[in-house]
C-alpha cells in the first residue's frame, strides 16, 4: 500500500470512528431519561399534612421526600369543582375540564341528558370480575396524558401501568395507550381490569389475587399505631363529626374490621389505611413482574399509583379525626418502605418520583361552626325541590332541572325545546332563587360572558376552566367559605369548592433530574405534566395549558 493510500485509509477510518462516537454521544444526550417515573397521588391530601403530623413521621417517608426532593409549597388547583376524577385528569394532561372533558366524577351529556360516570365504557368487558365493575376505560378523557406522550415519543416501547383501589385513579393517569390499569373489586377482593387493555389478567396479577391480602389485613383489625393518648394533633376520638359503620356502637377505636367485613365485605378495606398498603403491595409486584425500570437505555417506564384510602377515610371520619392522623402515620411508613424498594430494584439515582394530590379537603362544617367559625351546608336536594315548584308555577312544568351535580344546575334542554320555553327566563328564575340561599356567594351564567364580571377574577377563572359546555351545567354556584353541598347532618369531610382548603395541594419531586430545594412560588396543578414533559424530553400533552416548573429541574 502506498503512503498516499495508507494516509487516505487512515483518514477515512478516523472520520468514521469520530462520526460514530459523535452519533452515540448525540443519541445519548437526546434520550437522557430516568429508568422509571413514579406518580404517587395521595387522594384528598391537604398540603399541610406534610407538616401537620411531621412530629410523628419517620425520616424515610415524607421527610425524605422533602429533604432530598424539591417541594412546591404553593401548588393550587385552578378550576372548580375539585373532585377526584378531575384532579387525576388535570395532573396528567396539564389541562382543565373545559378542555380534557372530565368535568366531574359523574357528569351529564348536555345534548342528550345521559348521565355518565367518568370512566364508564359500556363497549368493553370486565376482566377478572363479573358485571359492570370492569366496564371502564379512559375513552371519556378527551386530551392526551403525559404517559400517552411518553409512549408516542418512544414508539410505544415505554411501559405504562396505572394502579389504584378506585377505577378512575388507575385509569385516567395511565392514559389511552397504557399497557394496563388495575383497580380493586370489593365484591371479590381481586384486582381487575377491562378488555380495553387485555383479554385476561397476567399470571402475576392472578397469583397476587390468590394471596387474599385484603382479607388478611382486615383480620388484623384497625388499632392505633401508637397509644391513642399520644394523638394530640386530632380531636377526641369520641365525637359527633364521624360516621360509624353498621354494627359499631361508636365511630371510635379499635375498629373491629375482622367482624365488620362479615357484613360489609372486602370493600371495607378501602376505608382503612390497609387499602394504601394493599395498593403499594401491588405496585411492588408490578415493578418486579413487568420489569419496570429495566427497559432499553433512554426508554423510561411510568408507574401511576393513586392511594385512595386517604380520601375514603376522610369522607367517613373528617380531617380532625384520630383516624386521619393514624392513616397518615401508617402511610408515612408505607411510603418509606416503597422508596426503599425502588432504591433496591431500580436504583436510587435511576428513578424520578413525584407526590401530589387530586384535591384537598375541608373541616366538617358542624365541627367548624361548633368551634365558633362561620360555615354550613347547602342542602341542594331541598333547594332543587323548591326550584322545581317555582319553575312549575312559572312555566307549567317541574322537570326543567335535571340535576344540581357538581355545584352546577343542569337543564333539561329536550323538555325546554319541546315546550318552546325561553331559556333566558328560566335561567333568571333559577339564579334569582339561588342568590337568596344561605351559603351562596355568587351564581354565574356560564354562557353570559361579561355579565359575570362582578365575580373576583381568580374565582371566575376557576369557573371558566371547569366549564365544559357539552358536559357541565350552565349555571355555576359559588359557595361561601366553609359551605358545602350536602345534608346538614352529614359526618366526615367533603371537598369540591374553590377555597384554599380544597385547592391547596402538596407537590414534591425527588430523584433523577430533580434539584433538591423548596419554593413558595405559586404554581398550578396543570404545571405538573409540562414539568414532566421537560424532564423526559417529550412533547406536552395535546390539551396542556400549564408551564414547566423550571426550578424543579434546576434551570
Amino acid at each position: 500500500m502506498s503512503n498516499f493510500a495508507f494516509f487516505q485509509y487512515r483518514r477515512t477510518f478516523l472520520i468514521t470512528v469520530f462520526c460514530a462516537l459523535l452519533s452515540i454521544h448525540t443519541v445519548q444526550a437526546q434520550v437522557a431519561r430516568p429508568k422509571l417515573v413514579v406518580g404517587l397521588m395521595i387522594d384528598q391530601m391537604r398540603y399541610d399534612y406534610l407538616y401537620r403530623f411531621a412530629d410523628r413521621y419517620g425520616e424515610d417517608g415524607f421527610k425524605r421526600l422533602l429533604k432530598d426532593g424539591f417541594s412546591c409549597e404553593n401548588t393550587l388547583i385552578n378550576y372548580i369543582p375539585a373532585y377526584t376524577a378531575i384532579g387525576h385528569s388535570s395532573v396528567y394532561t396539564g389541562s382543565v375540564p373545559s378542555i380534557h372533558g372530565i368535568s366531574g366524577n359523574n357528569f351529564i351529556i348536555q345534548a342528550t341528558g345521559q348521565t355518565m360516570y367518568c370512566t364508564q365504557d359500556d363497549d368493553v368487558k370486565s376482566i377478572g370480575a363479573e358485571g359492570k365493575v370492569g366496564q371502564q376505560s379512559p375513552r371519556n378523557l378527551l386530551a392526551s396524558t403525559i404517559t400517552d406522550e411518553l409512549k408516542l415519543a418512544t414508539n410505544f416501547r415505554s411501559k405504562v401501568i396505572g394502579i389504584s383501589i378506585k377505577d378512575r385513579g388507575g385509569i385516567l393517569p395511565a392514559g389511552h395507550f397504557a399497557n394496563a390499569a388495575y383497580w380493586f373489586d370489593g365484591k371479590s377482593g381481586n384486582w381487575i381490569s377491562s378488555s380495553f387493555y387485555m383479554e385476561e389478567l397476567p399470571d402475576w396479577v392472578s397469583k397476587f389475587n390468590k394471596k387474599k391480602l385484603a382479607e388478611k389485613y382486615l383480620k388484623q383489625d384497625w388499632e392505633t399505631l401508637y397509644p391513642i393518648r399520644t394523638y394530640v394533633n386530632s380531636i377526641a376520638d369520641d365525637n359527633r363529626y364521624e360516621g360509624k359503620w353498621a354494627g359499631e356502637k361508636t365511630a371510635t377505636f379499635p375498629h373491629k374490621t375482622s367482624e365488620l367485613m362479615k357484613d360489609v365485605g372486602l370493600e371495607l378495606i378501602k376505608s382503612t389505611p390497609y387499602g394504601n398498603t394493599l395498593t403499594l403491595d401491588l405496585a411492588r409486584e408490578a415493578i418486579k413482574s413487568e420489569k419496570l425500570g429495566k427497559n432499553q437505555p433512554g426508554v423510561s417506564d411510568f408507574l401511576c399509583v393513586s392511594l385512595s384510602s386517604t380520601d375514603i377515610v376522610g369522607h367517613r371520619y373528617s380531617l380532625s379525626a384520630v383516624e386521619i392522623e393514624d392513616t397518615y402515620l401508617r402511610l408515612d411508613r408505607d411510603i418509606a418502605s416503597f422508596l426503599a424498594y425502588l432504591d433496591q430494584t431500580v436504583g436510587k439515582d435511576n428513578y424520578t418520583i413525584f407526590l401530589t394530590a387530586d384535591h384537598a379537603a375541608s373541616y366538617n362544617p358542624l365541627f367548624y361552626t361548633d368551634s365558633k367559625g362561620n360555615g354550613g351546608y347547602l342542602f341542594t336536594r331541598q333547594i332543587q325541590r323548591e326550584l322545581d315548584q317555582e319553575l312549575q308555577h312559572a312555566f307549567g312544568h317541574k322537570k326543567i332541572i335535571r340535576s344540581m351535580w357538581n355545584y352546577q344546575v343542569h337543564l333539561n334542554y329536550k323538555l325546554i325545546d319541546s315546550l318552546q320555553l325561553d331559556i333566558a327566563q328560566i335561567k333568571q328564575v333559577i339564579m334569582n332563587n339561588l342568590k337568596q340561599q344561605d351559603g351562596v356567594a355568587y351564581v354565574l351564567d356560564m354562557e353570559a360572558g361579561d355579565h359575570n364580571m362582578f365575580v373576583p377574577a381568580a374565582i371566575r377563572e376557576k369557573a371558566i376552566n371547569g366549564y365544559n359546555r357539552k358536559r357541565s351545567g350552565v349555571i355555576q354556584i359559588i359557595a361561601e367559605p366553609q359551605w358545602y353541598s350536602g345534608n346538614p347532618r352529614a359526618t366526615g369531610t367533603s371537598h369540591g369548592v374553590w377555597s384554599p382548603y380544597d385547592a391547596h395541594i402538596p407537590l414534591v419531586f425527588m430523584g433523577w433530574g430533580i434539584k433538591p430545594g423548596v419554593s413558595n412560588k405559586a404554581v398550578r396543578i396543570v404545571d405538573i405534566a409540562p414539568t414532566l414533559a421537560s424532564l423526559l424530553h417529550v412533547t406536552e400533552p395535546n390539551g396542556n395549558i400549564g408551564k414547566p416548573i423550571v426550578e424543579v429541574l434546576g434551570q
